[in-house]
């Protein structure tokens, strides 16, 4: 034999080394001592590295190969990695190859390492008994891995194996320890002697099975051998702490079955020696009775022990005469498990629900759906579900590529509706789960946690059916994908006992317990795997309709836009009566902004909607966002208060009652309605979500913890202004509230001392707080707030910002650390000490960059605190800078001092002023002229109001884009922001008709200019709104109305009642419904005396006479006459080919007690004419020919500068009609008061008029006439004009009784 070369001999001494410090004498192996151990595994090792190839000689050595300890293993290797020692490179290559199933995933790389260990099921580990949960490991002194094999045999426990093809898979965590898959049989470093049996008396499962249903009269317990073919195998199960597993022994001659519980610690790892189809021999077997259920099955005893079968080596025991003697049942199917396939089914299921099919299938798996919840993917096509069993393994093994065997699994077809796998297989306790063969691609470990997994435990909790339990798996995994990245820490979503209830636990639980019956059986483990008539939560399902949907919100934006425009039908955004007559400039603007109102019950499954509250620097607003997307919100609170909890920012919040509002702008170009279905004729289209709620409807479910960064903080830092869209910190603004620990802050502590303090420790985490209250407000506008020596303000970009006017509440405080902020030190001093320093604390607060995620929160009256973090300097709020603009913004507000709040301070709201004690309350004397009077809108129509900037509430009644008003000009900012591209005309406004309450006829009409939308938030019909700083007008008609301006701030106080939104016009309008809307039958002379209290009416009165008649074709794009299928406009021309009929007319009728002046339009005129449908459509063609038809009556009330057409055939015929019976006669007038101040008469203004009586003349002096709009006009009928007399004329006598 040659000497070993040097390289030989140095790769001997290290592995004799290796084998001294990590082999010996942690095993029975070791006990010859560690040379002879070393010179065991050195045989060992080229036996196997020669005969592993021809080409290799008996006595080499892999000098390639290095060894490698158990703890080496795990903590340095952090990849997937296999090795092959005995192989070749062209026998690793075709390998290699046979891993194609699963193409997304690399093969597993080669490494060079030689692995030695003992395997043990974990008896001892570390010098300490160790409970032995049926698994199996590879141990050295090192430490032991957890290990998968293929093929075990009993007698390898605790020997020592020299592995040469495994696998070392880690897990997907880092810094977890993985486990080795055992690729081939290891070979024993000491090969042992094959045991010697002796002849083994032994029953048979055909006379053991009259054993179980013997009623033997024994105290003594009867051991005995039974002999069989192993014709199931339950899985590992782990009960009250009790490790157990079932198998089941099959007569060679007969389908007789006998059950055999296996629950000795040191037996547990039959569980791998065991498998299907094989025949053994089990010893010392008792009978005994399970208490849960009462079956009898035997049970191995502590001495028991399990071998193959051999004839030669067994002899059937007759039944002995003490068995025979006892109460026995002849053997039946009902007294031994027969294994018929299919299993046989209850039937006591009820006839909707379907039944799965029992089935066996070979498959690989291609992909982990989701391991927490044991789903898995076979063959690219079908899904797993292993839900159902115990994985006590954690799934190892279960590995893309893995090849599993499946024995009497469920087969449940389109269990769940949104579910994406049509066949679904569920494993139950009846079921074999085998491990066929290991993958052989490089993919991590996904272990499956054995506690605190949520799925496991819900699916238990409730005993869930498979197609909820699907549900549910996808709703958690959702969950984790959407708010791991914010709440932080993965367990604590999913987390559950002892800790507590998390974020999905919160949530699904409300769900469950509405969903499944409360009478629902729990599951009986023993019943399931052993009765003769199989029934589990798998055997029974229905087609599931989820009960409720919590989709990732960028879906659910694309859903609700989707849906506003599939339901999007421009006909129905205009009123049916008044579109054929509309033109197509106010034809596109009626179109060009509308709206679309989602609830959660507007989607199916119901939408519920989650959430972590932000609020966005970007947009101004407060957000819902997860990990997708984020949806502005607008939340408000019942009692009417503004909502400013800045302590819910980083909060998640569960929201099931919403308005998810989706508001639509169109740029379109249609000449007439009857193109309104011709979609070439819409230009552009935009979307703007938003949804809108109120907080009493919110659910918290998670808060976050307060994180204090360490170091300083610039503003000016990179990190200031990226978006964060997953970060787990919450804002300083929601501190736990705790006691407060104030550094001293007297005037006896000087400059140098707080400076020191500054300079040391408390530079990391003490903070300065002041308090302050909010006395005004301004809205959101572009402004100029450069200082002088970044630009002069010309050509300088605008910067979107706010201001409040706020006061300081009491002096600057220091605090060691932000979670120690918590009550208000500042008012414990007296009304005179505040008082005194008053003078001195009006300060204007600047807000720009991102800061202005403060403006949501901000609201007059509230009492916030200021928050400087990592700060000890307590005059940081004493020494601001001002530019020249800023300046001259002072001498405007009256204010001593600016303020620009820094991006890194935070706001914390405290109270409202109100909410104070009478003792902390500020004094009335201070707040004299600071704050603002909310007005009521009566008072502001009224001629003695004077203010030009007001507030005041109120609910919208009607929204309507229109052109801005003739005296109002766009500010500078509104036309530099023209250069956005917004769809909607940017010289038009939006008129906002707002009412002091519901059914109140004082209307007050407010403009906002579209260029103030973008901030602008559920500006709807019904909406109630307050209203601050806008500025007061009066047209020129005398009509008060307001316009919105730059310091104009607005706050929606409730978003409007569903019931509204339901029977609302998308277009702005709120449609009631005839019964809530019916006119009340009055007076005239009842309008003149209280015209306010009543907005709608019906009289019955005369119609005297119709002062002026109009009939008209204009067209549709210039509004100039058109007259014979052309436009009449020449200079320059129109090419427009489309007319749109108008109709006008004023009536005057009089009912007795006093007289109106009435207007109508359109479709209205038919109805004063009393012309019927083929009538008038034969008058309006007559019109065309001609373009136009005026009649004018003289008097008092025709209208100056009206020119009446030349008589013609139809003007005689139109004059005629006007003063026949068939016009002037009795009708059912419904009407609306015409709402504008200048159109209502005073009562006492009387008016001289002329009456003559045959010749005689009088004059006398009668009340003003009242300006009506009429609604509709019916004929009277005389029984109902007899009952409404009577109704009418009752109605002021009880009055004025």
């Amino acid at each position: 034999m040659e000497a070993p070369s040097g390289a030989e001999q140095r790769w001997l001494r290290a592995a004799r080394a290796f084998v001294c410090e990590t082999l010996c004498p942690a095993g029975p192996g070791g006990d010859g001592g560690p040379e002879q151990l070393a010179e065991s595994v050195m045989r060992c090792l080229r036996s196997a590295w020669g005969g592993g190839s021809a080409a290799r000689g008996s006595g080499e050595l892999p000098l390639g190969y290095s060894f490698i300890s158990i703890s080496d293993l795990q903590c340095q290797q952090r990849t997937p990695c296999c090795s092959h020692m005995t192989w070749s490179t062209n026998e690793f290559r075709k390998w290699a190859q046979q891993s194609e199933v699963v193409s997304k995933h690399s093969v597993l790389p080669r490494a060079h390492l030689i692995l030695i260990g003992y395997l043990t099921d974990g008896r001892r580990q570390e010098g300490k008994e160790k409970l032995m949960d049926g698994n199996l490991y590879v141990q050295d002194n090192t430490g032991s891995v957890p290990c998968e094999l293929l093929h075990f045999e009993s007698e390898w426990l605790e020997l020592l194996f020299l592995f040469p093809n495994w696998a070392y898979i880690p897990q997907t965590s880092q810094g977890s320890a993985g486990y080795v898959e055992i690729l081939a049989d290891p070979v024993p470093v000491d090969p042992q002697p094959e045991r010697v049996v002796n002849t083994i008396p032994v029953f048979y499962p055909s006379q053991a099975a009259q054993l179980l249903s013997t009623r033997a009269q024994h105290k003594k317990r009867t051991k005995l051998n039974v002999a069989g073919e192993l014709a199931r195998l339950s899985s590992l199960l782990c009960i009250h702490h009790k490790t157990f597993f079932f198998l089941f022994l099959k007569c060679f001659t007969s389908a007789a079955c006998v059950p055999v519980l296996v629950q000795k610690p040191h037996q547990l790892a039959w569980h791998h020696v065991l498998q299907l189809g094989h025949r053994y021999v089990l010893t010392v077997l008792s009978v005994s009775g399970l208490k849960a259920s009462g079956q009898k099955v035997f049970v191995s005893s502590f001495s028991s022990c399990i071998l193959p079968y051999c004839a030669e080596q067994v002899k059937e025991q007759p039944l002995e005469i003490t068995w025979q003697g006892g109460s026995s049942q002849p053997v039946s199917p009902a007294a031994s498990l027969q294994l018929s396939s299919p299993l046989e089914l209850t039937d006591k299921w009820p006839v909707p629900a379907k039944e799965s099919k029992i089935l066996s299938y070979v498959g690989i798996i291609t992909r982990v759906l989701n391991a927490q919840a044991c789903l898995y993917e076979l063959d690219n096509k079908v899904c797993l579900c292993l839900a159902y069993q115990q994985l006590l393994n954690s799934a190892r093994g279960l590995r893309p590529g893995a090849c599993v065997e499946l024995r009497d699994v469920h087969l449940l077809q389109s269990p769940l509706a949104s579910f994406p796998f049509v066949l679904v297989l569920g494993a139950c306790l009846h079921s074999t789960v085998l491990l066929k063969g290991f993958s052989r691609v490089s993919t991590f470990h996904e272990p499956v946690a054995s506690s605190g997994n949520l799925y496991v435990q819900l699916l238990f909790r409730y005993n869930l059916g498979l197609p909820l339990y699907l549900w549910l798996a996808s709703l958690l995994e959702m969950l984790e994908q959407r708010f791991c990245c914010f709440i932080g820490r993965r367990r604590l979503l999913i987390r559950s006992a002892p800790q507590g209830p998390g974020v999905a636990e919160k949530f699904l639980v409300p769900v469950l317990n509405a969903v499944v019956p409360s009478g629902e059986q729990a599951r009986d483990v023993h019943h399931e795997i052993l009765a003769e008539r199989h029934r589990c939560p798998l055997q029974q399902y229905q087609s599931l309709e989820p009960p409720c949907q919590a989709p990732p919100l960028s879906l659910l934006r694309s859903m609700a836009e989707q849906r506003s425009w599939d339901v999007f039908n421009p006909s129905q955004l205009l009123p049916p009566l008044e579109a054929p007559h509309m033109g197509s400039q106010e034809l596109n603007r009626r179109l060009a902004w509308s709206y679309e109102t989602f609830s959660a019950e507007s989607f199916q499954p119901r939408m519920v909607l989650l959430g972590v509250l932000r609020a966005s620097s970007s947009s101004s607003s407060l957000q819902l966002r997860d990990k997708s997307d984020s949806i502005p919100c607008v939340i408000s609170r019942r009692d009417g208060s503004p909502f400013a909890d800045t302590a819910l920012i980083g909060s998640l919040l569960q929201v099931e009652t919403y308005q998810l509002v989706v508001e639509r702008y169109l740029q379109s170009d249609f000449p007439s309605w009857e193109q309104l279905l011709t979609l070439e004729h819409v230009r552009g289209k935009e979307t703007r979500l938003y949804v809108q709620f109120f907080f009493e409807d919110v659910r918290i479910l998670h808060t976050p913890e307060m994180k204090v960064r360490e170091g300083p903080t610039r503003s000016d830092s990179p990190s200031v202004g990226k978006k964060d869209v997953c970060s787990s910190e919450a804002e300083l603004g929601s501190p736990e509230a705790k006691v407060p620990k104030l550094e001293e802050t007297s005037a006896g502590a000087g400059s140098e001392e707080r400076s020191d303090r500054g300079q040391s420790s408390a530079r990391g985490t003490s903070c300065v707080s002041r308090l302050f209250l909010v006395t005004q407000k301004e809205g959101l506008m572009s402004r100029n707030y450069l200082a002088a020596a970044e630009g002069d303000g010309e050509g300088q970009e605008l910067r979107l910002s706010f201001q409040a006017t706020i006061l300081w509440m009491g002096k600057p405080q220091l605090w060691g650390h932000p979670r120690e902020i918590g009550s208000l030190p500042e008012l414990e001093q007296t009304n005179d000490q505040r008082e005194e320093s008053e003078a001195q604390q009006s300060v204007l607060l600047l807000f720009m960059g991102r800061s202005l995620r403060w403006f949501p929160f901000l609201h007059p009256d509230g009492l916030y605190r200021l928050i400087v973090p990592q700060c000890s300097d307590v005059g940081v709020f004493e020494r601001p800078s001002l530019s020249p603009l800023q300046g001259r913004l002072l001498n405007q507000t009256c204010c001593p001092s600016c303020l620009l709040v820094s991006d890194t301070w935070h706001l914390q709201h405290q109270t409202w002023i109100s909410c104070l004690a009478h003792s902390q309350r500020v004094p009335g004397s201070v707040l004299a002229g600071m704050g603002q009077t909310v007005f009521s809108i009566p008072e502001l129509v009224s001629n003695s109001f004077t203010a030009s900037l007001v507030s005041f509430s109120g609910e919208v009644v009607d929204r309507t884009l229109c052109a801005s008003p003739g005296n109002e000009k766009l500010s500078a900012p509104c036309s530099k922001q023209r250069q956005k591209g917004s769809l909607l005309p940017w010289d038009h406004s939006v008129k906002l008709s707002v009412s002091a309450a519901p059914g109140s006829s004082v209307v007050l009409d407010v403009y906002v200019a579209v260029a103030y939308l973008d901030h602008l938030w559920g500006l709807l019909p019904g909406a109630k709104i307050l209203f601050q700083n806008l500025q007061r007008k009066i047209s020129r008609f005398h009509n008060v109305y307001c316009t919105y301006i730059a310091s104009s701030c607005i706050s929606i106080l409730a978003p409007p009642p569903p019931g509204l939104l339901l029977s609302s016009n998308p277009a702005g309008t709120a449609f009631k419904s005839s019964a809530a809307t019916a006119p009340t039958p009055v007076f005239l002379s009842n309008l003149l005396l209280q015209p306010r209290n009543l907005s709608q009416g019906q009289i019955l009165c005369h119609l005297s006479c119709v002062l002026a008649l109009s009939l008209q074709w204009i067209c549709s794009i210039c509004s100039s006459i058109f007259r014979e299928g052309r436009c009449s406009r020449h200079s320059p021309p129109c090419p427009s080919h489309t007319g749109v009929s108008q109709a006008s007319t004023k009536i005057l009728v009089e009912d007795g007690t006093g007289e109106a002046l009435v207007q109508c339009r359109n479709q209205q005129v038919a109805a004063v004419l009393g012309l019927s449908p083929v009538e008038w459509k034969a008058l309006q063609s007559h019109v065309r020919s001609r373009g136009s038809v005026v009649i004018q009556h003289g008097g008092a009330s025709a209208r100056p500068g009206c020119v009446e057409e030349p008589e013609d055939l139809v003007t005689c015929y139109l004059r005629s009609l006007c003063r026949s019976r068939a016009v002037c006669r009795p009708i059912l007038l419904a009407f609306s008061l015409d709402r504008k101040p200048s159109k209502i008469p005073q009562p006492d203004s009387l008016q001289l008029r002329r009456f003559l009586c045959g010749e005689m003349e009088f004059v006398s002096r009668v009340g003003a006439r009242l300006s009506l709009t009429c609604l509709n006009i019916e004929e009277a009928d005389p029984k109902v004009l007899c009952r409404l007399n009577s109704k009418r004329i009752k109605t002021p006598i009880s009055h004025s009784a």
